[in-house]
Formats: structure tokens, C-alpha cells, sequence
């Protein structure tokens, strides 16, 4: 009997030595974070690393973990192991095996300070070393570079050439976003990836493709394919709505944030893969990541080009002085980053034809949430109880998280079909008390994942996997940045409608389509300033108001608004001086101020008498006038070249001359006066912009310079404070003929002179603008609200 028992014993011992070879078959991972003490390491990446761990300890594969960031050992080793002490285990783990695991991980870990090549060369040889000594086969490594994309290429060479694995052993380089600006920029980094790895060895990560409903789109579409074949086309869709909105602001993350802004931060990622899924065909086999990614690649190449009309942006009020105090910018400094977006997207084939997908994102704003909705119409009149189910909206919700859920979940309207459950990993819930997108809970069937998983620890599973199918391709990168980056370089110098953020924000930034476009469907409404109120009450209206300022006409709006009210004063001034006399005379000043004046007026004003248009020079910098820094050249560039206008009622001024900038013998300024003698009627202009410095400038009429000089000289030169410091500039004389004079201000940063300049009596020597004072014609003060009231 004992002989039996010891025979048993023995034979299990020797199946579990067996058993345990062939786990050890399986080989050794070494998983190298760079960047290591990092928010976004600290956050997500070891907690992904950990769960990874804790799930396959037991299946045959032996790990190491190595943190390399750019400190000394002495001040990056702590800070790594008091992020490895703070780890929490996967939900189902029991609190005995959870203090082993928690035990056991910190030991796997060491810290390198990763920099040079040399210490990329003494991580592999440590790996090498590790390996022999305990006998170890290699499974292969994975590499996550959790540091700023301009640092990748120089990275991926030093792993190249000193840190692969052996033969027969995968690399795995995981790349965090952004992957370039545009598609230049994203051409140039997949260049030079592609000189240290290869397309297989790259998993760019969009960690929203981890996320649990994301990632069930592609499933439930396949599982509920009887219901959503009939209905899942343009005859029964009425729009498509992809959607994240976050409360809070950028601060801490400005450096980045303002060199990206809304649309590339997360619309051409994010957002255009939750598009992809919700849009292309579906493999009948979802476990081939490579048929799954030639899918979305067809997809996006039937994406229709956006044009200006594709978007609206917009920018929180805050987000100007935030981006100065950061960047320890002067006060001077403006940004026109786009904070919000709203865009329209259409599919060209015939599933999705003339579908609208609306995608929208924002930073400040009401509440935090992230879903994608599709919307569908419904036939059904309802004569006698229109509240009843069949006549309520039809939808599905792919509910991503937070919002009035606060969970990840499905929801599909009992009026459209009852979706099938998943097999494993999702459970049907009833709903909350509250209405869920305009629907009581009640009239959706609701499936919610269980447990929940965050997306690092499945996409860094899928990693491990050499699963690719949630991962970006260069291709796919690729034609991304083709399709987004035409409509970003039309908003390159868009200005953003600003708001204040959150609930005051109400509905500033509500959209609304326009033919194949969208605008921003609240107008500017023009109320006087006793309507308002006044003062701050007055801009909580975000309406356009009118008041006095010096004495004369004050028009005050946020930027965007006031803009297009001065575009529309400016058009109708062209239309009374065509209808009166043929012709209209138009005086515009440099600086950044006007830029968005140009704009609009290139865009949206189709009906404008630009024929019967004369443009003049109110002030110009002695530079060649194909310098980017000459004002013409801004004019031209922003204004001139996309308007239909005879070139020769274009008049830049004179400033060169026999080859020479500015000489007052050339005459330059005596022959533009004789120019406007020739042309405009008793040299008297319809229109002149003015801006004003934040020293009270105006034109380039400068404190100091001495006025009384110009006499009736209606041009003149003049000497700027700054570089380049000659200038030409019509006088005062000349922009006191005219029929209208408007100065615009905007911005906070002027808001200090224009404090100043309500109080100070009139002193053009001092304050040049004061000397503003047309004889018969009319001033009109166009200040935003953010120079008004600060």
C-alpha cells in the first residue's frame, strides 16, 4: 500500500515538472517603461503592467520590469518603487494571493536612468546577463515610450542598435499620441521610425480604442446583425452624434495643449476611431486584426474633404491668460487655440450618404461625458398620445462613461429591437431615475460590462497578445492626418467664439446645420446698453451692445461677434458708397487685430462690392512688401488673394523705392498722397480701420512723434519704438477726412490702456489715438468684451 501511494506521488510530481517545463517553454518578457515616473506612468502604465502580471504569473511566461527615465538612480529609484508600493490588484483577486502579488512585483523591478546610448546598450546587457544566469529562453520585449513624441525617433535608433532581443524573440514599441501635427509632420515621424523598426514591431496607442464600449462596437454590431442590417443605413438614420466633453481646463498641460488644441487632441483620434467603428463593414471574423484595420482604412478614404463651412471652434475665456502665465508670455501675446469644436462629417458611399456625423469635443464645459449616439428617424405620427413608445426617439447610445450614467454602457431604445447579451463580461440592468437622452430609463434595454477594466490594462494585454487590431498603423495614421489636416490649416487663423465655461455657457456653442455645414446657431443681437445693463451683467448676455466710449459710438460683443458686426458695417458702408458714387474707398491698418476681419470678410461676405472696391494702406513697415512681416503682405494673404478685385484698385504704399526702403527723397509718401488726391473724392476716405497699441499708438503714430509737423500732409514718415523702427503712415489729417473711422480693440491685454484712455483728456502726443477726431464724418469704438472689462 505504501509502495502504491509513493509510485502515485512520484508520478505526480514528475506531471507537475513536465507541466511546469512546458510553462517555462513559454519564455521571459522584458517590459521596459521609458519615461517610468511620469503622470501618465503613474496613472495608468504600471497599473497595466501589474494586471498584466497578476495574469499570466501562473501560465508558463517570467517577466522582468525595468523604469528608465532621465534622472540619476538616487532621485528616479524612489519615485518608481513609491509608484510600485501604491498598485491596487484586479478585482477578483483574493486578498492573500493580492499581498503575494503585491510582494512579489517590486522585485521584478529595477530603475535605469535611460538617456544615452550607452545606458540603452547597459539595459541590454543587464537582459543578456539575466537571461543566462537563470537559464532563461527569450519570449521577447516590450518597450513603451511614455515620453514626448519629438523624443521617438531618437529613441527607436538606440533600441535598434542596442536593446533587440535574440533571435526568434519579438520587440514590442508602444508609442503614445500625438504622432505628429499634420500630415507633414506625421510623413517626417513615420519616416524615421521606419529607419529603426519595423510596421510590426510599432503599436501606436489611442487608449480610447481600450475603453469597454469602443471596443464593443464592432461585437454588438456583429451580434445584432439580423436587427441592424435592415435599419443601419442613411434610409433610416437621421444623424450620428460622436461626442466628449470635459469640465476642466488645460492648466498643466498649456505647452502641449496650445500647439494642438481640441481637434487634434482628441477629434483626429479618438473621435475618428469611434467614426470608423460605428461606419465600416464588419469582418464576419473579428479575431483577424489585420482584415479589421484594411476595413477602417477603406472606411476612411471615403470620408468627404471638410471645408471652412465643416466646423465651429471655440476657445474658454480663461484660456488666454492661462497660456500667458504658463508660458511666461507677455500680455501682448494672443492665442487663437480652439478649446471647443464642433464638426460635420459625411461618408461618401451608399450606406451613409448625406448622413450627418456630427463630432464634438470641449474643454469647461457642462458636464463630463463621452458616448456616440445614432439617432433614427421615425415615421410614426402619433394623432392622439404622442408620449407613447412608438412615437418616442429611436436610438442607440454607446455610453463610453461618466455623464448622467457614470458608467460605461449600451443602450438601445425598446422601440427599435432587444439587443442579444454577450456571452461573458456583460450583464442587462435596469435604469436610474433620471431621463437618459431625453428618454425615462425605462424605455431602453441598458447592458452595462462587468467587471469594470481600465483601458491601459487591456490595451497593454493586447500588446502582450500581439494584438494589433486596436493599435494605429502608419497607413491608417496616414490617411487620418489626409482627412483632417485641409480643415485645420483653414482654421489656422479662425478666431474662436469665446465663453465663459460650464453651466454660464448655456447655449453659446449650440451648432446647427447649414446645408452640407454648420454654424453656431446663436446670432449677435444688437441691444443697447441700458437693455443690458451694463457693465459685466451686460457680457453674461454674450450679445452685442452698443454704448459710448470718449465721448463717441461704442460698439462691445465677444471677439467673434464683434468681428461680424464690424464686417457687416463695413459692407454696408461699401453698399451706400457704391449706390451713391460708383465706387467705395477702404483704408485698412496692420497688426494682428484685423486678422480675423480679413478672414471674415474673405468668407462670409459673397455679396461685398469688391469690384467697385479701392483698398488703401492706412500704415506700413519700411521692409520689401513680400516680407511676411509687411502689412500688405498679411492683407494680401488673408484678404486680398480670395477676393475677385481688380489689382489695380489695390494700393499698397511706396515704402521701396529706386531700391531703397524709406529714403525721403524718393518721394514715397508724396506720391501716395498724390495717388489718393487722384482716386478718392476731396481725398476723403469711406471707410479707415484703425487699431491701437497697448501704448495708445494708433496707425504708426507714435508717442513723441510730432504731429503738428504733418500739417495737411495727408502721408508721412514716420519712427516706431520697435523694429523695424521706420514706418509710413497716413497722417492725421488724412484719417480725419474720412466719412467713418471704427478702431478696433481687443483682447485682455488692453484692456489696462483702455482704463487709461476713458480717462485722459485729449493729448495726441501722448496718446496718438485722442487725435482721432473725423471733421464731418463719424468714430466708432469696436472693443470686445475682454479689453472692456478685463
Amino acid at each position: 500500500m505504501r509502495r502504491t501511494a509513493f509510485a502515485l506521488l512520484l508520478l505526480l510530481s514528475h506531471a507537475c515538472v513536465r507541466e511546469a517545463s512546458a510553462r517555462r517553454d513559454k519564455g521571459h518578457v522584458s517590459v521596459v517603461v521609458v519615461g517610468a515616473t511620469g503622470d501618465l506612468a503613474k496613472k495608468y502604465l504600471w497599473q497595466g503592467f501589474f494586471q498584466l502580471y497578476a495574469e499570466q504569473v501562473g501560465s508558463g511566461h517570467s517577466f522582468s520590469f525595468y523604469g528608465g527615465a532621465l534622472s540619476e538612480a538616487e532621485k528616479g529609484a524612489p519615485a518608481l518603487f513609491r509608484i510600485l508600493k501604491g498598485l491596487e490588484c484586479p478585482s477578483g483577486v483574493s486578498e492573500e494571493r493580492c499581498a503575494l502579488l503585491k510582494d512579489r512585483f517590486p522585485k521584478l523591478a529595477q530603475y535605469r536612468r535611460l538617456d544615452a546610448a550607452e545606458d540603452y546598450a547597459a539595459l541590454a546587457e543587464d537582459v543578456r546577463l539575466r537571461l543566462a544566469r537563470e537559464d532563461l529562453a527569450e519570449a521577447g520585449r516590450i518597450v513603451y515610450l511614455s515620453v514626448p513624441s519629438f523624443a521617438y525617433a531618437d529613441i527607436a535608433d538606440k533600441v535598434n542598435r542596442s536593446c533587440r532581443p535574440g533571435p526568434g524573440a519579438w520587440l514590442r514599441v508602444v508609442l503614445e499620441k500625438p504622432f505628429g501635427r499634420d500630415l507633414d509632420s506625421a510623413q517626417d515621424l513615420a519616416a524615421e521610425l521606419a529607419k529603426s523598426l519595423r510596421e510590426d514591431e510599432m503599436y501606436r496607442i489611442d487608449h480610447y480604442l481600450g475603453k469597454q464600449v469602443v471596443s464593443q462596437i464592432l461585437q454588438f454590431r456583429k451580434d445584432n446583425r439580423k436587427s441592424l442590417e435592415p435599419i443601419w443605413n442613411k434610409h433610416h438614420i437621421e444623424r450620428i452624434e460622436i461626442v466628449l466633453k470635459e469640465t476642466l481646463d488645460v492648466k498643466g498641460r498649456i505647452q502641449f495643449y496650445d500647439q494642438y488644441g481640441v481637434i487634434r487632441d482628441v477629434m483626429q483620434n479618438h473621435l475618428t476611431e469611434v467614426l470608423a467603428l460605428l461606419t465600416m463593414t464588419v469582418p464576419a471574423d473579428l479575431s483577424g486584426s489585420q482584415e479589421i484595420l484594411r476595413r477602417k482604412l477603406r472606411l476612411l478614404s471615403t470620408l468627404q474633404q471638410m471645408d471652412r463651412v465643416s466646423a465651429v471652434i471655440g476657445q474658454y475665456q480663461a484660456y488666454g491668460a492661462e497660456v500667458r502665465e504658463e508660458l511666461n508670455a507677455t500680455k501682448d501675446h494672443v492665442t487663437i487655440t480652439p478649446t471647443f469644436a464642433g464638426v460635420v462629417v459625411y461618408v461618401d458611399n451608399a450606406q451613409f450618404e448625406g448622413v450627418p456625423i456630427f463630432m464634438m469635443s470641449g474643454k469647461m464645459l457642462d458636464e463630463r461625458a463621452s458616448y456616440a449616439r445614432v439617432l433614427f428617424r421615425n415615421e410614426v405620427f402619433c394623432v392622439q398620445d404622442p408620449g407613447s413608445l412608438h412615437c418616442r426617439p429611436r436610438q442607440i447610445v454607446f455610453h463610453v462613461g461618466h455623464g448622467d450614467l457614470q458608467h460605461p454602457a449600451i443602450l438601445v431604445s425598446k422601440n427599435l429591437f432587444q439587443p442579444a447579451l454577450p456571452d461573458h463580461g456583460w450583464k442587462e440592468v435596469k435604469g436610474q431615475k433620471e431621463a437618459l437622452f431625453g428618454l425615462p430609463p425605462s424605455d431602453y434595454y441598458i447592458h452595462v460590462p462587468t467587471p469594470h477594466t481600465e483601458a491601459y490594462a487591456v490595451l497593454i494585454s493586447q500588446v502582450f497578445h500581439g494584438r494589433k487590431d486596436n493599435f494605429i498603423s502608419t497607413e491608417h495614421l496616414l490617411a487620418s492626418w489626409t482627412f483632417w489636416t485641409p480643415l485645420l490649416h483653414r482654421l489656422a487663423r479662425q478666431v474662436p467664439r469665446v465663453y465663459p465655461g460650464g453651466a454660464a455657457n448655456d447655449n453659446l456653442l449650440d451648432f446647427q446645420l447649414q446645408g452640407r455645414g454648420i454654424a453656431f446657431a446663436t446670432e449677435a443681437v444688437v441691444l443697447s446698453s441700458q437693455d443690458l445693463g451694463g457693465g459685466a451683467a451686460a457680457a453674461e448676455n454674450f450679445q452685442v451692445m452698443q454704448g459710448k466710449y470718449r465721448n463717441s459710438d461704442m460698439v462691445s460683443a465677444w471677439a467673434e461677434e464683434l468681428v461680424r458686426q464690424l464686417a457687416a458695417d463695413i459692407q454696408a458702408s461699401a453698399e451706400e458708397a457704391v449706390a451713391e458714387g460708383g465706387m467705395f474707398h477702404l483704408a485698412l491698418s496692420g497688426g494682428s487685430s484685423p486678422l480675423a476681419l480679413f478672414q471674415r470678410l474673405a468668407v462670409h461676405h459673397y455679396s461685398f462690392p469688391w469690384r467697385h472696391t479701392h483698398v488703401w494702406m492706412v500704415d506700413e513697415r519700411c521692409v520689401p512688401l513680400t516680407e511676411p512681416s509687411s502689412n500688405f503682405h498679411t492683407l494680401h494673404e488673408h484678404l486680398l488673394r480670395h477676393v475677385r478685385m481688380p489689382y489695380f484698385n489695390v494700393h499698397p504704399m511706396p515704402v521701396q523705392l529706386n531700391q531703397r526702403l524709406c529714403v525721403e527723397e524718393d518721394g514715397g509718401p508724396l506720391a501716395y498722397e498724390r495717388d489718393i488726391a487722384r482716386l478718392v473724392n476731396g481725398s476723403s476716405f469711406h471707410f479707415v480701420l484703425l487699431g491701437v497699441g497697448y501704448d495708445g499708438h494708433t496707425a504708426s503714430l507714435f508717442q513723441g512723434t510730432q504731429l503738428e509737423a504733418h500739417g495737411d500732409k495727408l502721408v508721412a514718415l514716420t519712427e516706431s519704438p520697435a523694429k523695424p523702427h521706420q514706418r509710413m503712415s497716413l497722417t492725421l489729417a488724412a484719417i480725419n477726412r474720412a466719412r467713418r473711422v471704427a478702431v478696433l480693440v481687443t483682447g485682455r491685454g488692453k484692456h489696462e490702456m483702455i482704463t487709461q484712455l476713458s480717462r485722459v483728456k485729449d493729448d495726441p502726443r501722448k496718446w496718438p489715438v485722442t487725435g482721432i477726431k473725423p471733421a464731418s464724418g463719424k468714430l466708432v469704438w469696436y472693443i470686445d468684451y475682454e479689453a472692456l472689462l478685463g
